[in-house]
């Protein structure tokens, strides 16, 4: 039991919400913020919040998930970290990719510890290690972060790849307000926060800010003061979306209808049960394919999933199985929307 109560009080830190700020209403300010954070776009105000009651109604009488264990592969270390010329995608876990094009490294929320949770004995256990570790990466050139929350944001991973790369750490791009969250941290240089659709170029590439609904918590008392959001990453001859961790909302149309395309798009399918708990904030697969067509992805790829133990309630394995049927009923190209295994690379 007390295991237990310490597992609802981590949780709630970081899953629970309460209720926004009212609106500035000042012509200056972006429609999405608040006298004391943000809001998404197209979710009610009242569906913004959920009372630590509801949190407790789920987590004291949810089934536990049933662990399984998941085929990995063992990446080719040694041509990732020498890789300069070939486009790749490795699927690390979770909702952290690494992505080689035109002799760029990009990795996406990076996270590398064995708990999604501020603490080390209490709060969601990874099952299936990182297929990478930190001394094994080949230089990383730029971070996008979706959100604060654990198990998308973790402080060790992050001072690790700063540590890694001393001389030359990476470009850190984050959604407002979480720049003070690095500096305070100790990473007090090349960390670039950016509203909705504003963007930060760097060369040829392109980096822009794009609205998905969500919400951030980092403690107990800052919820929704710092900004969530997707990537669109534009490099010469490629464009591709990182969606973070997002419900379904209106927001995937209006991102296909400005850039009208995606050649790649890295989208979550899990952690969404139950749906009356986490509809809102966590899309389904099939929701997921939806984002799939809005964004006009040619290529799509499915990640926040069998990576993490007791993060939600569906079936680990069900994700997988429920895009697949997704994808045959909407009569969508077979292999346009897939799932990687752990550890495995793509080539282009």
């Amino acid at each position: 039991m007390c295991q237990r109560l310490l597992s609802f009080i981590v949780f709630s830190i970081f899953a629970s919400q309460v209720p926004l700020p009212q609106l500035l209403g000042q012509k200056d300010k972006p429609s999405h913020h608040t006298k004391g954070g943000f809001k998404n776009n197209y979710l009610p105000k009242e569906r913004m919040s959920k009372s630590l009651g509801t949190v407790f109604k789920w987590r004291f009488t949810r089934d536990s998930q049933k662990a399984i264990k998941f085929d990995t592969v063992s990446p080719d270390l040694i041509f990732l970290k020498d890789n300069r010329t070939e486009e790749t995608l490795t699927w690390i876990g979770h909702s952290t990719f690494l992505w080689q094009y035109q002799g760029v490294n990009v990795l996406t929320d990076p996270h590398l510890t064995s708990r999604a949770s501020p603490v080390s004995f209490a709060g969601p256990k990874r099952m299936v290690p990182p297929a990478i570790s930190i001394d094994d990466f080949p230089p990383i050139d730029v971070v996008v972060i979706s959100h604060n929350h654990y198990d998308h944001l973790d402080k060790k991973t992050i001072l690790g790849l700063v540590k890694k790369q001393k001389a030359t750490p990476p470009l850190f791009l984050v959604p407002l307000g979480m720049k003070s969250w690095f500096k305070d941290i100790g990473v007090k240089r090349k960390v670039v926060e950016l509203d909705w659709w504003q963007s930060h170029q760097v060369g040829e590439w392109k980096y822009h800010a794009v609205p998905v609904q969500h919400w951030s918590r980092r403690g107990l008392g800052d919820t929704n003061e710092v900004l969530w959001a997707g990537w669109v990453m534009e490099a010469p001859g490629k464009r591709l979306f990182f969606a973070g961790d997002t419900g379904y909302s209106k927001d995937f149309q209006d991102i296909g209808q400005r850039f009208g395309s995606m050649d790649l798009s890295l989208i979550p399918i899990g952690a969404y049960a139950p749906r009356w708990f986490m509809k809102d904030m966590h899309c389904n697969p099939e929701e997921a394919v939806q984002i799939h067509l809005d964004v006009n992805s040619r290529l799509s790829v499915g990640m926040h999933w069998a990576t993490f133990f007791n993060l939600t309630d569906e079936p680990l394995e069900e994700p997988q199985k429920r895009l697949r049927e997704a994808v045959r009923k909407r009569n969508i190209k077979e292999g346009s929307f897939l799932t990687l295994k752990h550890g495995e690379t793509m080539k282009f």
